[in-house]
């Protein structure tokens, strides 16, 4: 092969160019929203255990969804139908 063949081409270049952008501007973003926070008086230690705790949800809810779609398989219908028997929302 060229050695040509081994330059990423204009259209790549520039494709990573905007993806640079944009990480940048996130970043940008990301900084401004902590000085927020930190300026409404939450501390770092405080948005992790929040993070934190956010992840154990996730997972407990996780954990809910396998269970109730096992119990869906086994009653042979759907998890949606299981939803008002355990008093649960859509949304949940």
């Amino acid at each position: 092969p060229s050695p040509k063949s081994f330059q990423p081409n204009g259209a790549s270049e520039e494709a990573l160019r905007c993806e640079i952008t944009e990480l940048k501007q996130k970043d940008l973003a990301l900084d401004q929203e902590i000085a927020q926070l930190l300026s409404e008086g939450y501390s770092l230690e405080e948005l992790d255990k929040h993070i934190s705790l956010l992840h154990e949800y996730n997972e407990i809810k996780d954990a809910g969804q396998m269970l109730l779609g096992k119990l869906a398989v086994i009653r042979g219908v759907t998890t949606k139908q299981l939803y008002p028997e355990y008093d649960l929302e859509l949304s949940d």
